[in-house]
């Protein structure tokens, strides 16, 4: 479908889905609120959690009759705020949310106004909320109203449903988080559910379940390595006295206590200060190593592997791990795909935006490094006629007319290796 036929068919599409528009409408405000206004929020718990608390978090989700995740996605939130593990998430999420995307019709060909619509934030929340599914194992993301710009359409905004009141193994979303779940909203189904989209398996807890145990472990351990720092790493001062003098024994304790970073101090005769220094020399191969142990198997959860993120030892073992993370984003963005082409296209029809016969596809040309670009370029110009206004566009260079040069000539250089298209 061409970009001027969409064009022309708009407003006969806005006066056939008005009805449908409006349907939907009623069906929201006859439920008087939108479905976030429905739910009792409550804080998270920050309390001290252990390895213990992981798997009676981890079992209570497993439960068949009442499943809960609440107190395993606390674990979750508490584990992101370890820099190690929140920059291996963001690492592997960047990657897909970076990447540049189009939509074409039956033809190939690429709508430029649909896409437009599109390169909007309530998009880019989308894929960030739906990503993290990956992560959190579920996302229920619910859709705003819809509203007009200079632009075009666009919605108002997309949010997360809290995940702590979502039972996906049941499709419901419980009001209070306490609730049965018989008393939960049914979101498959009903008033709301043409304003939602679910990504996610119904029993998947995310690979933040793998990834959370081992940052609790970490967490104790820079826990104990404090409690070292506190005791060894400082010498200590030592004060001997002959006086058993209680006013004695008080003055020189706050002598010693006094001296800090001045090292001075007025004592009695016959008084020895000595400063101790530790002998221990073996915190940093039994903290320091296991922290980066915790790190590599953290880092092998979620990106699969550990040289991207840390150093590698060499190059042929960074390339193999390169390509693992490839691979992984590559799934991610292959599922976002799916799920674009699958849901959130058909919703955003439902709701009148112009994307009947479009499918969503990620841009591969943008993957490609400048150098890698410029070679298939000079493969393309040494078999075809290139139009001029390609490289017009691209690097904003004005091009009057060709070179003159001779085909024989042009044709030799090229296998050369000397022509260059670009001089």
């Amino acid at each position: 479908m061409s970009s001027r036929t969409q064009t022309n068919s708009y407003p006969a599409r806005e006066v056939e889905l008005a009805s449908i528009r409006q349907a939907l409408q009623l069906a929201r405000t006859s439920g008087n609120k939108r479905v976030m206004a429905e739910l009792a929020l409550k804080m998270d718990n920050l309390t001290k959690k252990d390895i213990a608390t992981w798997r009676n978090a981890w079992q209570m989700a497993l439960n068949i009759e009442r499943p809960m995740r609440a107190p395993l996605y606390d674990i979750y939130t508490d584990s992101l705020v370890d820099g190690h593990l929140s920059g291996i998430v963001g690492q592997r999420r960047g990657k897909t949310l970076g990447r540049g995307f189009k939509l074409i019709d039956d033809k190939g060909a690429e709508n430029a106004e649909a896409m437009q619509l599109m390169q909007r934030q309530w998009f880019y929340d989308f894929l960030s909320h739906a990503l993290d599914s990956i992560y959190w194992g579920h996302s229920l993301i619910e859709f705003g109203e819809v509203i007009r710009d200079e632009k075009g359409m666009l919605f108002s905004g997309v949010q997360l449903i809290p995940r702590k009141h979502v039972i996906p193994e049941y499709g419901v979303i419980l009001r209070d988080q306490a609730d049965e779940i018989k008393k939960g909203i049914p979101y498959r189904e009903g008033i709301y559910a043409p304003f939602l989209i679910e990504v996610g398996k119904p029993n998947d807890l995310g690979l933040l379940l793998k990834a959370s145990l081992k940052y609790l472990s970490k967490k104790n351990v820079e826990a104990f390595w404090d409690m070292f720092c506190e005791v060894f790493g400082l010498p200590i001062r030592i004060a001997k006295t002959t006086s058993g003098n209680k006013k004695d024994l008080d003055q020189l304790g706050q002598t010693v206590n006094e001296m800090g970073a001045l090292m001075w101090a007025v004592i009695q005769d016959g008084t020895e200060i000595e400063i101790k220094e530790t002998s221990r020399g073996d915190a940093y191969q039994v903290f320091d190593r296991r922290i980066a142990r915790l790190n590599s198997e953290m880092s092998k959860a979620i990106i699969q592997q550990t040289m991207t993120i840390d150093n590698g030892s060499s190059l042929s073992q960074s390339e193999t791990h390169l390509e693992m993370f490839e691979q992984a984003c590559l799934a991610d963005a292959r599922l976002m795909q799916y799920l674009i082409n699958d849901k959130l296209l058909p919703l955003m029809i439902r709701f009148g935006f112009p994307m009947t016969g479009l499918t969503f596809e990620w841009d591969s040309t943008q993957e490609m490094t400048p150098s890698e670009m410029r070679e298939q370029e000079r493969v393309l110009l040494q078999y075809y006629e290139i139009d001029p206004q390609y490289f017009v566009e691209k690097y904003n260079i004005p091009i009057t007319k060709p070179r003159t040069q001779n085909a024989e000539t042009a044709g030799k250089m090229s296998k050369e290796g000397g022509f260059d298209p670009f001089a």
